[in-house]
């Protein structure tokens, strides 16, 4: 067993996407730091790498063009992506314009990008080793020992167990989770769902799947083809994502409880289950995979996990995978490795730099876990609305309001590494962070409980996130730079909208559940207080609010439904 002298920095297990940005990410801030980055392929990546990971939201984005200045890479060389859009639940499947379609029309001020993960990684690989990391391929990461004089880490390669020290282990092996499995801080999450993926050779357009002339109107040729698109119905979403390489990704996410792992597990059982809820996609897919065109399939059981751990004063932590993956719908895995490596780049160079990291640690943990925990209700036990048109239109209203409106904004003002902004919003429970995170599980139970009264299956509907001007001005905002005074004043007055958001949904709901009037007081953080005890809420007391007319005018603008009864509101 070789055993090197050298004492790194940082010592990086996992050479992925999570591993190679944190490297860049900290070699951008401090270009002497001594980063070792190890990989256990020992070639880079095919062109169309086999991961999942392969569209940004607005979080990722800012981070991989601002934070990492990868703008010049990710505009020649990936495409831009032109939101997320769905098509809903439909009697005829056969004929994509009939379907409710929710999608922005023009294209969109702040970018985001469509990655090919493969041909991604292989330039980031490149660009780490130019900024002066040591990168080794074929070593497979065995073995770690956690000590305060520094750490040791145990790697094979070519036969041979190499060990190398280190000051940091930063931890981005995925799901192999070295850390994890050394250290005993796994934990299971209640999210189950499955995923299989492939890829198909050329380029794949649903915008040619109807000739309908008014359809395809809505907005212009080719963005339809640049946007991740999504079919829905109960228990599933289908995805079509375009790639860099001309090539195109299909998947297919399904609740177990509805559509079993087994029916999807390869990709014959696929075509199959295409065939029987997603007719058009199988019709227009099949072929495309024959002969040469079917260019790999991969599965991924229960992908859903969390971690009893992020970071450590002791000077570790995890990032990407190797710390908690919650679901693939809205694209969030980018997010969470753009927060990981965020909060474990402050640490390392704090550190570095002979500053005592305890309480920041401590507070990078609980703010992280804050995270996660309000982001599981966003998809526990939702993929049972996925066949509830209205629910899922105003849920996913709801779920990119309360992205843009706080996590988004406060991490393009870095207020997740300002101590001041997370004491201010995090510290307490009756701070914004935590009213936040009971807000959005309360309006998640809230559309559980309503599903049973969502029964029309609406059809030839177009709607536009960017139809609703708070959605437009909160999405267009997040590039706006604000004082760590005016940041806590931004996300405090985005959170009373968003009391006044769900407060509108509800007296909604309960119009067309109940046909209670239109006036009625709500208080926002007492709705379906408790799991199948039906859709409730106080409507009286010092919390309850009345109607806004501004915030009702804009939300009638997502509700199919006609009115039951409407009192006037002066």
């Amino acid at each position: 067993m070789e055993n090197t002298e050298k004492m790194y920095d940082v010592i990086i297990p996992g050479g992925g996407l999570a591993g190679l940005t944190l490297s860049i990410q900290l070699k951008r801030e401090k270009p002497d730091i001594s980063i070792l980055v190890l990989e256990s392929m020992d070639s880079a990546a095919p062109a169309a790498a086999h991961k999942v990971g392969e569209s940004t939201v607005e979080l990722a984005t800012y981070y991989m063009r601002e934070v990492l200045d990868l703008k010049g890479y990710l505009e020649e060389h990936e495409l831009p992506k032109h939101g997320l859009r769905f098509f809903f639940k439909t009697n005829n499947k056969g004929e994509i314009s009939n379907r409710v379609e929710l999608g922005p029309r023009l294209k969109l001020p702040v970018p985001s990008h469509q990655l090919d993960r493969g041909t991604l990684e292989n330039y980031l690989a490149t660009h780490t080793q130019t900024l002066g990391t040591e990168l080794i391929r074929g070593a497979r990461a065995k073995d770690v020992q956690i000590s305060a004089d520094g750490h040791q880490l145990t790697y094979s390669k070519d036969g041979e167990d190499i060990i190398v020290k280190g000051k940091w282990i930063a931890d981005a092996t995925g799901r192999g989770s070295l850390l994890k499995r050394k250290l005993k801080f796994a934990k299971p999450m209640e999210h189950h769902s499955n995923a299989v993926w492939w890829r198909l050779k050329g380029e794949i357009d649903v915008d040619d799947w109807s000739d309908n002339i008014k359809w395809k109107s809505h907005l212009d040729p080719k963005l339809r083809y640049l946007s991740t698109v999504h079919f829905m119905d109960k228990g599933y979403w289908v995805w079509i994502i375009p790639l860099g390489s001309k090539n195109t990704s299909i998947g297919i996410v399904a609740d177990p409880a509805v559509h079993p792992f087994e029916e999807i597990n390869t990709y014959e059982k696929s075509l199959a289950w295409l065939e029987k809820n997603e007719p058009l996609c199988y019709k227009m897919l099949k072929p495309r995979g024959e002969g040469d065109g079917l260019l790999d399939f991969r599965v991924l059981k229960h992908y859903a996990h969390e971690s009893g751990q992020l970071y450590s004063a002791d000077r570790w932590g995890v990032v990407g995978e190797s710390g908690a993956f919650l679901d693939p719908l809205y694209s969030p895995g980018s997010d969470f490795i753009s927060l990981a490596n965020t909060w474990m780049t402050d640490l390392i160079l704090r550190d570095l730099s002979g500053e005592d990291i305890a309480l920041r640690a401590s507070v990078y943990e609980k703010s992280h876990q804050s995270h996660i925990e309000n982001w599981i209700p966003i998809y526990q036990n939702k993929y049972l609305l996925m066949g509830n048109t209205q629910t899922m239109v105003v849920k996913i209203f709801w779920d990119w309001a309360i992205y843009w409106s706080v996590p988004c904004l406060l991490f393009t003002n870095k207020g997740f590494v300002n101590l001041k902004v997370a004491k201010e919003l995090f510290a307490s429970p009756t701070a914004i962070g935590s009213r936040f995170g009971e807000l959005n599980k309360r309006v998640q139970q809230m559309f559980l409980e309503w599903q049973q009264y969502d029964t029309e299956i609406f059809t030839d509907r177009y709607i536009d996130p960017f139809d609703v001007p708070f959605m437009r001005e909160w999405q267009q905002g997040l590039e706006k730079q604000y004082s760590p005074k005016e940041l806590i004043e931004k996300v405090t007055s985005n959170l009373a909208s968003l009391e006044k958001f769900a407060a509108a949904l509800y007296r909604l709901m309960s119009a067309q559940a109940f046909g209670t009037p239109m006036d009625l007081m709500v208080n926002p953080y007492s709705i379906c207080p408790e799991a199948g005890k039906g859709l409730t809420a106080e409507t009286t007391g010092p919390d309850a609010i009345g109607p806004d007319e501004e915030m009702d005018k804009q939300v009638r603008i997502i509700w199919f439904y006609k009115i039951k009864e409407e009192l006037a509101i002066s």
